[in-house]
């Protein structure tokens, strides 16, 4: 029987640095035959984009297959499975496949799919990587929080669990074979030591952790663990598994907001923070039109941290549009925050 060809999923929290680490994997494959599946909340996909972007050596636009319009964890049999048939009925198959799932997606079903009887014998599941912002952690987005969850049980009845955001770090966490504590760069001492202290105070199980700034970890720590985690489900607790609960994200809202050019990012970037404090927004990503501008300008934002750069020149042809996928808690208000931004 052939050997088993690898795949490595990347799972973290929205913003916490999953794609960085993947353009800087894929830079640094040295050779090898990567694929590269990016799974994202939302009609729109942004990650995907910005990895084509790169236009990277050994990872070919046509091995790059994005899966948006919802989490890989609750569409395995819709679109995981074919997507990974897909990939290996090639005449030339990957030697590795890296899988990024959405931010709000739980890893441990996407493991366990690699035990359905169509892909078993020739996938393994080379290890679980759980990349964690640390300047979120540390300053307690992750975090529950018992007066949030009282007001939330006031407000709706149903709820009976606490944060689906610190179930969501929990769970993704503990599913973990390696988990990057990113962005280092942006704390103090004192934030790292807390950072470590949160993850260490919510594992089961004990995974490595590294630290690290922009994803920047060598490719042949991240590939070649052989873990076989579909093989270690057990290991792996689920919030989800404990309380019989189905995994939705019906507590998360997301929609994309389509935007007129600007004469400058300054247009655009002082109205943001207010607004994503206002409403409490977890995530902002896409891509805005300067005028007299020929390079298309990112902008990424996780809580009220904003980050923008030029990555790449319009292409002759395509359409330059301002794009921004915005996601936060259900509830958010799309009409306000769009009124907002298109002043």
């Amino acid at each position: 029987m052939t050997e088993k060809i690898p795949a490595t999923v990347v799972t973290g929290f929205l913003g916490a640095g999953k794609t960085s680490l993947i353009q800087n994997l894929l830079r640094n494959a040295n050779g090898s035959r990567l694929a590269l599946i990016i799974n994202e909340f939302g009609d729109i996909g942004i990650d995907g984009e910005l990895v084509k972007a790169c236009a990277i050596e050994g990872c070919p636009e046509e091995n790059i297959v994005e899966l948006a319009n919802g989490c890989i964890c609750c569409t395995v049999a819709d679109d995981f499975l074919p997507t990974m048939q897909t990939l290996l009925n090639r005449p030339n198959p990957p030697e590795h496949i890296v899988i990024e799932t959405s931010g709000l997606a739980l890893p441990k079903p996407l493991v366990k799919a690699f035990n359905w009887p169509e892909v078993k014998t020739r996938l393994t599941v080379d290890g679980v990587i759980a990349v964690v912002d640390g300047p979120a952690l540390a300053s307690g987005r992750f975090a529950d929080n018992p007066g949030a969850v009282q007001s939330r049980l006031a407000a709706d009845p149903s709820i009976t669990h606490e944060s689906p955001i610190a179930e969501l770090f929990e769970d993704q966490i503990n599913c973990a074979d390696l988990i990057i504590l990113n962005k280092i760069d942006q704390m103090d001492d004192a934030a790292l030591q807390a950072a470590e202290a949160a993850i260490r105070k919510e594992l089961k199980r004990r995974p490595r952790i590294l630290s690290t700034s922009h994803g920047a970890v060598a490719s042949e720590i991240l590939l070649g663990q052989r873990a076989g985690a579909e093989d270690d489900l057990e290991s792996r607790v689920s919030h989800h598994e404990l309380e019989g609960e189905d995994h939705d994200h019906d507590e998360f809202a997301s929609f994309h907001l389509d935007l007129p050019s600007f004469r400058a990012p300054e247009e655009l970037l002082t109205r943001l923070r207010p607004i994503i404090d206002r409403h409490d927004i977890l995530r902002i990503k896409g891509f805005l039109d300067i005028l007299d501008k020929e390079m298309r300008l990112v902008v990424q934002a996780v809580g009220d941290r904003i980050q923008h750069y030029y990555d790449r020149p319009w292409i002759d042809g395509e359409s330059r549009l301002s794009r921004l996928v915005v996601i936060g808690m259900k509830g958010l208000d799309r009409a306000e925050i769009e009124r907002a931004l298109a002043l």
